[in-house]
């Protein structure tokens, strides 16, 4: 049992604060992407929000760790909420002040500066996320920690459903002004709240090693390598979301080859239902006492999924695939995090966390901006009529640019099942599974 027990409602007064905000941010990044493609008509121009947002994860993880560990944790909240909302009040000044002609242009400078303003504002929330998982250690006893991450799941489905509503609606209503109003709004809002809870802070023990101020990445690492078998986690967490990039790169474009783009928007609504469902089966049954077997078994489940849905041109399949994918993939976070959670002393876990971040988040758009080259000249090709896979397997797989896009799911299915069963069965994931089961955080020097 942790020190600090009773803080349970705390920790759903904090659950609340940070998904609203994280509603709200999210509302902002997808908003400013659909504003931006209607204002310039440019595929690249929304193709580069996307980037920016990817590439500013990735560099930020271990500097918002750092800041997560540093200060209290309330503090660290309210300088997320106010951070954002400094940005959002300067891009509003700019959309209000900047000609709406300037807009349309995607080569103008002041469309740029707006957007860049909403992105680092957006990222600003980062560090809630970083930092909710760690409020997970302080606030909430051992034995339940797994069902609160479970919660923390179901947060993040709720948010992806909502998000795309309030962004569309309020886009179509009048451009970015409601949104940007609405953010200030909640931002304002969430602050307020935040300054009528307390955050019980951990005290540190008198023979506790100090603490170095800053990032202190090498001390990260140090502590990283000094948990049997975490390194390997953490690489195979990066190598999954490397597979998963192929995912997020050829998913709708697989999807609107099947049905039209009503359909496939509405589908997604209905999908994402699938990771709040996941997120409360969480909350419920819990991780059980081995949450590292059970994370590569459910990757095994995830990739299989990847591989058998596209082997039927159809969207009934995919449809069935892509719901019981979300509805695992909170069982699979909330695995990870509960890991580092027991193995990661409390005061570095930011920086763990953040570092994980970092690294996971740097594979995914490394594999999307390489496979959508491959997949449309090597295999659309490949499986279109004359093309080698059309003739060898096309009388039972298909062909046409589709069933390019299928052999690509099918050949990463493949790969993901075959590298998670070599994980499951290595030295490193046996050395984590026992440390897991030992439950003792380990004590690096500074």
């Amino acid at each position: 049992m942790t020190v600090i027990t009773g803080h349970v409602r705390t920790f759903y007064q904090l659950l609340l604060n940070t998904g609203l905000v994280s509603i709200i941010n999210f509302s902002v990044w997808f908003a400013v992407t659909f504003w931006t493609y209607l204002q310039t008509k440019s595929v690249f121009a929304t193709g580069v929000i996307s980037g920016i947002f990817l590439v500013l994860t990735a560099l930020t993880g271990i500097w918002f760790g750092s800041l997560v560990d540093g200060h209290r944790k309330k503090t660290t909240l309210q300088g997320s909420a106010f951070a954002s909302l400094a940005l959002y009040a300067a891009a509003l000044a700019v959309y209000q002040s900047v000609p709406e002609e300037a807009f349309r242009d995607p080569a103008d400078a002041r469309l740029w500066v707006f957007v860049l303003l909403l992105m680092f504002g957006v990222i600003a929330g980062n560090i809630r996320t970083i930092a909710l998982p760690t409020m997970v250690t302080l606030l909430i006893d051992e034995d339940r920690r797994d069902r609160a991450n479970g919660l923390v799941g179901t947060v993040s489905g709720t948010t992806f459903l909502v998000t795309s509503v309030i962004s569309g609606v309020l886009v179509a209503f009048d451009g970015m002004f409601s949104i940007l109003v609405l953010a200030l709004v909640v931002l304002v809002l969430s602050i307020v709240h935040l300054a009528f809870i307390t955050i019980p802070e951990r005290e540190v023990a008198p023979d506790a090693e100090p603490a170095v101020p800053g990032v202190d990445l090498r001390g990260t690492l140090r502590l990283i390598g000094a948990v049997p078998g975490l390194p390997a986690l953490i690489l195979f967490s990066t190598f999954n979301n490397f597979l998963g990039g192929v995912f997020m790169a050829l998913a709708d474009a697989y999807g609107l080859s099947l049905v039209s783009v009503q359909t496939w928007g509405l589908l997604w609504g209905v999908l994402s239902t699938g990771f709040i469902v996941g997120g409360l089966l969480v909350s419920r049954t819990g991780l059980g006492s081995r949450p590292v077997r059970l994370l590569l078994l459910i990757n095994v489940v995830l990739w299989v999924i990847i591989l058998v849905f596209p082997l039927w041109a159809s969207i009934i399949p995919m449809a069935i695939g892509m719901y019981l994918y979300m509805l695992l993939m909170p069982y699979a976070e909330a695995a990870e995090q509960t890991i580092l959670q027991r193995v990661v002393p409390y005061e570095r876990q930011g920086r763990v966390f953040g570092l994980a971040q970092s690294v996971e988040q740097a594979a995914s758009p490394l594999t999307a901006f390489l496979i959508s080259p491959i997949t449309q000249f090597v295999f659309i090709p490949f499986m279109s009529d004359g093309g080698a896979g059309a003739d060898a397997i096309g009388s039972w797989f298909g062909t046409g640019p589709d069933r390019g896009m299928a052999l690509v799911f099918v050949l990463t299915g493949i790969i993901g099942v075959i590298a998670t069963l070599l994980a499951l069965l290595s030295r490193p994931y046996r050395s984590l599974s026992g440390r897991v089961a030992e439950d003792s955080p380990v004590t690096v020097s500074a």
